[in-house]
């Protein structure tokens, strides 16, 4: 794979994997109280596909930081192993969920009902998503691969993960900010994360387009 089909690859793959998100996390806001098994079997399918995208996304964002400069390809390793541990943590959450709506011989809330879910993607998701992003963005800014502004919103929103870390300490209605599976700790990360990678997903895209060698034909660039 050249870099240009790097490219293509990990900016399409970060764009599905964004917007199969920004789908999902609308429908947890949907009923007020135990939503029907349809309504959490839909976003958890949802969900798991944004993370088949995001293994996707982390392979070839990998692979592109070793074609950009073989030096930095610790950053890229590092980025593609904690992505991996993110969709894990996160395919067990959901499978866990799934299991108990599926189980259940009436509606319940499997963020509230399913203990220790909220955990896996809440605190913990919180830490392995920061490394990620903090990989990502050091990958980005020492090999230029991309505008100043990815590395340093990877950065940013890195920091903005670990200071949900905590919120562990601080109960399980979801109906507070800051609580293990609270709105702000779950729902506001992920819908800020879907909107990062729509950003980054169409600016990595956008630069297949200015490394396409010089003799290929207007066509495939």
């Amino acid at each position: 794979m050249n870099e240009t089909a790097a490219r293509r690859l990990t900016g399409v793959a970060g764009i599905a994997t964004a917007a199969a998100l920004i789908v999902e996390v609308p429908l947890y806001f949907v009923y007020s109280g135990p939503p029907p098994d349809w309504n959490v079997l839909a976003r958890l399918l949802i969900g798991i596909l944004a993370l088949a995208f995001l293994i996707v996304f982390v392979t070839s964002f990998r692979e592109l930081v070793k074609r950009a400069d073989p030096a930095c390809e610790w950053a890229g390793t590092m980025a593609f192993a904690a992505g991996l541990v993110y969709a894990t943590i996160t395919l067990v959450s959901s499978g866990l969920e799934a299991g108990a709506v599926i189980a259940a011989d009436h509606p319940i809330d499997p963020t509230v009902t399913v203990s220790g879910t909220y955990v896996l993607y809440g605190s913990i998701g919180r830490v392995v998503l920061a490394l990620f992003l903090t990989a990502l963005g050091l990958g980005i800014s020492r090999t230029r691969l991309l505008p100043r502004w990815t590395g340093r919103s990877a950065f940013v929103l890195a920091g903005v993960n670990l200071a949900f870390v905590p919120s562990l300490f601080s109960g399980n209605d979801p109906a507070h900010f800051y609580a293990a599976n609270g709105w702000g700790t779950t729902a506001l990360m992920g819908a800020v994360l879907s909107y990062w990678l729509l950003a980054l997903g169409i600016s990595v895209h956008r630069s297949a387009a200015r490394h396409a060698p010089a003799d290929a034909p207007a066509s495939r660039r």
